[in-house]
């Protein structure tokens, strides 16, 4: 798993590459806390380089969610491929956090 971070016009853009599973979802969650520390307005997750995710890195999204929630700062996650789009779906996280379809939908939002 790795962690690109960007900022495109005040919204925190974080990239994950690979997969996120039980062996690196504290590893994934500490990189995204830090990375957040210093957000705003909002933050957007691109997955297109996801490759899977795991229930471990579901918790580790959904504590990042609610961190940012607490916090007034807007979350959405982008670009997933049609497994992981699939993997939020079942899990009902689809609901819960704002999924667009590519990162300059979530840029527009």
């Amino acid at each position: 798993m790795e962690l690109k971070v960007e900022t495109h016009n005040g919204t925190l853009i974080t990239k994950a590459e690979g997969r996120i599973d039980g062996t690196n979802a504290g590893e994934f969650e500490g990189a995204m806390q830090a990375a957040m520390s210093e957000s705003k307005d909002s933050v957007v997750l691109d997955c297109e380089d996801l490759s899977y995710i795991s229930s471990a890195g579901l918790r580790a999204v959904l504590r990042i969610a609610k961190d940012l929630q607490k916090r007034a700062v807007k979350f959405a996650l982008c670009s997933l491929s049609g497994p992981i789009r699939e993997v939020f779906q079942i899990s009902g996280f689809d609901k819960i956090i704002t999924i667009h379809a590519s990162r300059t939908a979530a840029l527009a939002d």
